[in-house]
């Protein structure tokens, strides 16, 4: 296989290549994004410049392989850790377009390497927006479980001010386990009150939604979508971190309910 290594005459090393490949991969697979995408963005990227990548990523970060095609001596692998996992699926699309950028205007490593960090220095969307979003959301599935307009109304206080609290929790830098229990512990405190007090038809319909803004959708999904692709030890990390939310969630709704005394949920 023969690729043209770049437009420039100055030769490219693996290491220039391993730096922003791993700095563009590991923030992917933070973002949400599942190693079979992780690994067509980034080869897409290498052989532009006329390098083959292999990569072997687990859950905390990215092994990778650079290779020149043209020259089996300027080969290198490193490894780095991933940044911390938020869900950002804008950020999927924002690499991907960049990717093609790269392909088809031939672009250096310097030029990628500046725009990406445009990617990576934009300000995701506020808190309160978000929680905002995530409470209306919760209100919407709470009616569609047969609860009526109060039922909605809790659930989407609940649902905002539980979102809200996770996301202050996760910017002290607790535990992310701790915040997930914590968020689904004060969510349900909220809806249980709500059904202690008999407020709506349907306050079992409240507490049973206000919580999903906790499932993880996007590492169960990815482990099935690895699982296929034969990631198969990025597969099982994900599929035990989505279960150990899981654990987490049920442990702080458990524990509320408990303390509440509420026996017919």
């Amino acid at each position: 296989m023969s690729v043209d290594s770049n437009s420039n005459d100055k030769k490219i090393s693996a290491q220039h290549v391993a730096d922003i490949v791993l700095d563009i991969g590991t923030y992917l697979l933070a973002s949400g994004a599942h190693c079979g995408r992780v690994n067509r963005n980034l080869n897409r990227f290498s052989l532009t410049w006329g390098f083959e990548t292999d990569i072997s990523p687990s859950f905390k970060g990215l092994l990778v392989t650079i290779r020149d095609v043209n020259d089996e001596d300027n080969t290198i692998t490193l490894y780095k850790s991933s940044p911390a996992h938020i869900v950002q699926l804008s950020v999927l699309t924002e690499v991907s377009h960049l990717s093609w950028k790269v392909k088809e205007e031939n672009l250096t490593v310097d030029e990628t390497q500046k725009l990406f960090n445009n990617i990576k220095e934009k300000k995701s969307y506020n808190n309160i927006v978000i929680s905002i979003a995530v409470g209306l959301s919760c209100a919407g599935l709470c009616l569609f479980s047969k609860g009526d307009m109060n039922n909605a109304l809790i659930t989407m206080v609940a649902a905002f001010i539980g979102f809200h609290t996770r996301a202050k929790i996760a910017e002290m830098r607790f535990n992310p386990m701790l915040s997930i229990a914590m968020a689904a512990f004060l969510t349900t405190l909220i809806t249980g009150l709500g059904s202690i007090y008999e407020i709506g038809e349907n306050p079992e319909a409240a507490m049973a939604t206000s919580v999903l803004y906790l499932i993880p959708g996007v590492p169960l999904i990815n482990c099935v979508i690895d699982l296929i692709d034969g990631y198969l030890s990025s597969a099982i990390n994900r599929a035990m971190f989505a279960g150990f939310i899981l654990l987490c969630i049920a442990a702080g709704m458990t524990l509320c309910i408990t303390l509440l005394g509420i026996g017919n949920f």
